[in-house]
């Protein structure tokens, strides 16, 4: 039994429809600071707009949203995040031509805004520069802070958005396919990367990816047709027949 003290964010029975289409149907998610939880499930399973509802990008139809303590459910993305949740997407979002710290620099800005002090250069601003400095550092990037992002590798470039949740200092991290499109090294790296940022945060995973999140998950939370069948350990998400029937039969899970 966890600690429901150290749970982080607690979604509840969260339905979205669009129109007729259920696209998520009373999916509950726990997620607890020291753990991955990651979400699997095949092309169309609802993952995306589930991570889209628990950030605020998309309104909620049904069901509860609360993210450390607080019932979040109407909150919209920018008043989430300035609460303490993070979150990367499918696609590389950062600002190609500007270096890496600035990278950094400019999203953990975009948390302290203070109109009021028109006098001072932002980019002095020592609070978010020290955020930048230590995101880059959790992320292995402190080495490529003077980079133009645009010229980082591919893994790299994931690391960076990474390092950008980082920045606004987040306690809940929501991460959409952090490994796409990765070789072996950049995988490896990545892990790691992920596995050292359970410390101080909850992460929720979603991934296509099988071997490395049942490397790297505490938990598995597994959707189909926007339901979930399954939410259990790794050991036991492995072993589930129904599990195995739905998703896991095409892959090698012994």
């Amino acid at each position: 039994m966890r600690d429901a003290a150290a749970l982080l964010l607690r979604a509840r029975d969260v339905t979205r429809r669009f129109g007729g289409l259920t696209a998520v149907s009373e999916v509950s998610v726990d997620l607890a600071e020291g753990e991955i939880h990651a979400v699997i499930g095949t092309n169309g399973a609802g993952k995306s707009t589930l991570i889209n509802v628990l950030s605020g990008e998309i309104a909620i139809t049904g069901g509860s949203v609360e993210l450390l303590g607080q019932d979040v459910t109407a909150w919209p993305q920018p008043r989430r995040a300035q609460a303490g949740l993070g979150r990367s997407y499918q696609r590389t979002t950062i600002f190609p031509r500007f270096t890496v710290f600035e990278n950094c620099r400019l999203t953990a800005q975009a948390m302290r805004e203070a109109p009021w002090n028109w006098w001072t250069s932002a980019s002095t601003c020592p609070i978010s520069t020290a955020a930048a400095s230590e995101a880059l550092e959790r992320a292995g990037l402190s080495g490529r802070a003077d980079r133009i992002a645009g010229t980082l590798s591919h893994g790299e470039k994931r690391q960076l958005e990474i390092a950008m949740c980082l920045a606004t200092r987040p306690r809940v991290l929501l991460l959409d396919e952090p490994l796409a499109g990765m070789g072996q090294e950049e995988t490896e790296r990545m892990l790691s990367l992920l596995a050292g940022l359970k410390t101080g945060h909850a992460i929720l995973l979603v991934e296509h990816d099988m071997d490395a999140v049942f490397r790297v998950a505490d938990r598995i939370t597994v959707m189909v047709n926007g339901a979930v069948i399954a939410s259990d350990v790794p050991a036991a998400v492995r072993a589930d027949p129904e599990v195995q029937l739905a998703y896991l039969g095409e892959v090698d899970v012994h």
